[in-house]
């Protein structure tokens, strides 16, 4: 499956994204998904997950809070809607996949089989 993030830019504090993830390539419904970022100089960290059918949902600690993960499989794609951003926000945001029907959400990088390709949010103080 193939995966393409979008709905990154650059935002004042305090506003607010909806970053998407979209797939191609593949039975979608069947994967759960996360959401990780990097910024710079930093490791990747674990911003979000979703299972296959939306049934389980959870969230880093940056994420708690301010930012929701859902998923629409009708569509392939996998949203997550970031309020209230802050500086400390600004990372290139990562979606990743793995066909899992597990009820689990997924925390951890290596268990992730695809991964986007990236999209830059930017939030300015």
């Amino acid at each position: 499956v193939q995966l393409q993030a979008s709905g990154g830019g650059l935002v004042q504090a305090g506003g607010s994204l909806r970053l998407s993830c979209t797939a191609s390539g593949g039975t979608f419904s069947r994967y759960a998904v996360g959401w990780f970022r990097q910024a710079p100089g930093e490791e990747r960290e674990f911003v979000a997950g979703i299972t296959w059918d939306g049934g389980s949902i959870g969230y880093g600690d940056s994420a708690k809070v301010r930012f929701t993960v859902s998923r629409d499989n009708s569509k392939d794609t996998v949203y997550l809607q970031m309020n209230s951003l802050k500086p400390e926000d600004t990372a290139v945001y990562y979606c990743a996949a793995r066909e899992s029907t597990s009820s689990l959400v997924l925390i951890r990088e290596p268990l992730y089989h695809y991964w986007g390709q990236g999209t830059l949010v930017t939030v300015s103080s």
